[in-house]
């Protein structure tokens, strides 16, 4: 049975604080349908990046669009594609340092002061390894933990949380050779099960709820004992990228 809940009652994060020493005493006060409480192994721990990059001192002036804007062409390693806005500004989607393809390189002004400007963790899957030491150390339990941020996906309106750093989480489920209902076996179905799961704990979540950390339980098959080689792993090498080339008919 897959579990999932957002806990009340995370203070709010400044520079500097020791993220797992804010969390664990709200997720070990969890409590449990079977009646158990707090963590467990094999639970997998879903935080906000936003929280993660505030307290990693991750806030940029950005007083007015010209240093919004200069925040997000530092935070570029090549533009996507851009178009006009409404507004009179530019939308830009751009790969980021951390290989990740989002709107304005995922540089956030909500629910930061004013006249400032957050930037992404600049190594998420450094960050999900020290919580998740930091959980382990104070709570005994060893979880998976996740990273997450929300990102547009081509064709599709809308946007889906997906997991930018990991540690001790399987990312990909490889089911190519597995038969399907008919006996034929599968080629190409490789499941995102990080991003998955960074799905399903948003249900919980929220944007503005104010629970920035969720945890689920059930997927205690997919958490490992080492913290594995991270959600960089997830970006599809230039090789193997399509859509950074253009379509031909030849």
């Amino acid at each position: 049975m897959l579990l999932a809940q957002a806990p009340d009652g995370v203070p709010m994060i400044s520079g500097g604080d020791d993220l797992a020493a804010v969390l664990a005493p709200v997720l070990g006060a969890l409590s449990w349908p079977d009646g158990s409480t707090g963590l467990a192994d094999g639970d997998v721990v879903v935080v906000a990046s936003k929280v993660v990059a505030k307290a990693e001192r991750r806030l940029v002036p950005a007083r007015d669009d010209a240093e919004r804007d200069a925040a997000i062409a530092a935070q570029t390693v090549r533009v996507v594609a851009e178009r006009d806005r409404p507004d009179g500004g530019v939308l830009r989607i751009v790969e980021t340092p951390q290989g990740l393809v989002m709107a304005a390189a995922g540089v956030d002004t909500s629910d930061v002061p004013p006249g400032t400007a957050l930037l992404l963790p600049e190594d998420p899957d450094a960050s999900a390894r020290r919580l998740r030491r930091g959980l382990h150390a104070r709570l005994g339990a060893r979880p998976g933990v996740l990273v997450t941020d929300t990102a547009g996906r081509p064709w599709r309106r809308g946007v889906a949380d997906l997991a930018i750093g990991a540690a001790g989480v399987v990312l990909l489920l490889d089911m190519r050779g597995e038969k399907d209902a008919y006996g034929r076996a599968l080629q190409s179905s490789i499941i995102a099960t990080a991003d998955e799961i960074a799905a399903a704990a948003e249900l919980v979540k929220g944007k503005v709820a104010g629970r920035p950390v969720a945890v689920v339980r059930g997927m205690g098959h997919l958490v490992t004992t080492e913290d594995g080689e991270g959600a960089r792993s997830l970006v599809r090498p230039p090789e193997e990228d399509l859509f950074r080339h253009a379509v031909t008919d030849d």
